[in-house]
């Protein structure tokens, strides 16, 4: 499947809860996969804006259950999201 394909693709919690739709992915060119997929658009802001909107508008592509008419992903308690992302978005960051 190409990233391209994902693209206006509705995100589901695999709990049912509705998280909005793929509007742009994150790829980790050294790895080669993709790290994350966003739910608005990712564009020039400053550090902190870039740290909100990736703590609280994506998910994490390895939590991506299954893709077929929308992506399905693994729900998780605010803790588990929080110390997972909090961990990958400062990685993230130090790239930039």
């Amino acid at each position: 499947m190409r990233i391209s394909e994902l693209y206006s693709m509705d995100i589901y919690a695999d709990n049912g809860q509705y998280l909005g739709e793929v509007r742009d992915a994150i790829v980790d060119l050294e790895r080669g996969e993709v790290s994350r997929l966003l739910m608005e658009e990712f564009r020039n802001m400053d550090r902190s804006e870039s740290k909100k909107m990736l703590q609280n508008k994506s998910v994490l592509f390895k939590n991506v259950r299954n893709i077929g008419d929308v992506v399905l992903v693994a729900a998780q308690t605010p803790g588990q999201q929080q110390a997972e992302s909090s961990e990958d978005v400062n990685q993230l960051m130090s790239r930039r």
